[in-house]
């Protein structure tokens, strides 16, 4: 018997998903794919949503029917063993090195906004961010879920006001819309763009505590889906529509709505979110590298709690590694938007293996959506190129070192 609160309704459902795809990236996304594509960056978006909706679909299916903590590295291991099933958690930390070090960078975007800084001044603040969120969580402190629930709800609504002044009065458009367009900056903004969805995936573990899932856990997701992306889609229109000139198109588009500001409001909900957001993300990699030690998957060392029993070696561990990926970038001049690629790889990896769970478990009447959304997840897969090869890379290291390690029950479906 679960002991989890069945209360989740199909609306909630909804906003639960909704609000942990934007995040800050519904302020950075847009423009980096409009500086990709230009006019074609539209329909960058709308390739994505129709590869997103049967993919989110086999996820929800996948949930309904196995609901667990686990989420895909479960879903893996009941279709094809306990080490398959270990491989896709440990490639979920190889986004470490590249994931978090983008959100970081992403977040001293609005840091800018707020305050200029240098290069070697930048990576001093990012550093001195990181160290204060480690210790937040040796001592267990973790920033309310309430309040990045509420940020992501004051985003979404300065994005609808954004979106209500400029189709009530009209603004002149970029010279974005002009450009010309082909397939293949199109393909690429796509990529890109999946970060945006990224985390669709975790919601497959909810459906236990949806009061009726049956009837609305599907629904509550494929809607979500449909809702992040037509946000995505306002929000990219805004960019080609407004004309800007600085970092952040959406700080001069709110400027030119409002006649200014645009600096703290974007700036400082960017900066709140981003920091709420990177701590959520090295709390669980931080829980996911304890529970794989525990398992013997890796280091027994990396097990011990501390006196607030929090995984501290685990955190420490994480920390050194994400310090030395900040630093790596700053000194080989890497920007985030040469990363999200290469973290979107990772999870088009963990996506067909998912689909391909679809297959081996769902009923026969969704083994053809899963084939649709392994396809679908490939062509994604192409649109990254070379940096595909980061997530394939990954696995193969993992695949070796779970072969290696002897631990009995491994092959187990638990």
């Amino acid at each position: 018997m679960t002991a989890l609160n069945p209360s989740i309704t199909r609306w909630q459902g909804v906003g639960l998903l909704a609000t942990s795809l934007l995040g800050t990236s519904v302020f950075i996304l847009p423009q980096l794919t409009v500086e990709i594509a230009g006019a074609g960056a539209m329909w960058a978006w709308g390739l994505l949503i129709l590869a997103m909706l049967p993919i989110t679909l086999v996820f929800a299916q996948l949930g309904r029917r196995y609901p667990h903590a686990g989420g895909p590295a479960y879903f893996v291991a009941q279709a094809f063993g306990g080490r398959a099933g270990a491989s896709v958690g440990l490639v979920f930390l190889f986004a470490a090195p590249v994931g978090l070090p983008a959100a970081m960078m992403i977040t001293f975007e609005f840091v800018h906004s707020l305050v200029p800084l240098g290069g070697l001044a930048t990576l001093v603040g990012q550093m001195g961010l990181l160290a204060a969120m480690v210790l937040l969580n040796l001592r267990g402190v973790q920033l309310s879920g309430r309040l990045q629930f509420g940020l992501t709800l004051v985003i979404l609504a300065v994005m609808v006001v954004l979106s209500a002044v400029v189709m009530k009065e009209g603004l002149p458009g970029t010279p974005a819309l002009e450009r010309t367009w082909t397939l293949d900056p199109v393909l690429t903004a796509a990529g890109v763009a999946i970060w945006s969805y990224l985390g669709v995936e975790a919601m497959s573990h909810l459906s236990a505590e949806f009061r009726s899932p049956e009837r609305d856990f599907v629904p509550a997701m494929m809607l979500a889906t449909v809702v992040v992306g037509l946000i995505y889609l306002c929000g990219t229109a805004l960019v080609l529509l407004v004309p800007w000139e600085g970092r952040l198109a959406m700080v001069d588009l709110f400027n030119q709505v409002f006649g200014g500001g645009g600096a703290w409001v974007i700036g400082l909900l960017g900066v709140l979110a981003g920091v709420a957001t990177m701590n959520t993300y090295l709390n669980a990699m931080s829980r996911l590298i304890w529970s794989l030690s525990t398992q013997g998957y890796l280091p027994r060392s990396l097990e011990r709690l501390n006196p607030y029993r929090v995984p501290q070696r685990a955190i420490l561990a994480l920390a050194s590694v994400l310090a030395l990926s900040l630093m790596v970038a700053y000194l080989g001049g890497l920007d985030f938007d040469r990363l999200l690629p290469w973290v979107n790889g990772l999870f088009v990896v963990i996506y067909l293996l998912s689909m391909a769970a679809g297959y081996k478990l769902l009923s026969r009447r969704y083994r053809a959506l899963a084939l649709i959304g392994a396809a679908l997840t490939a062509l994604l897969g192409y649109a990254l190129g070379a940096s595909l090869l980061y997530g394939v890379g990954a696995l193969m290291a993992v695949m070796v070192w779970v072969s290696r390690v002897r631990r009995p029950g491994a092959d187990q479906r638990t």
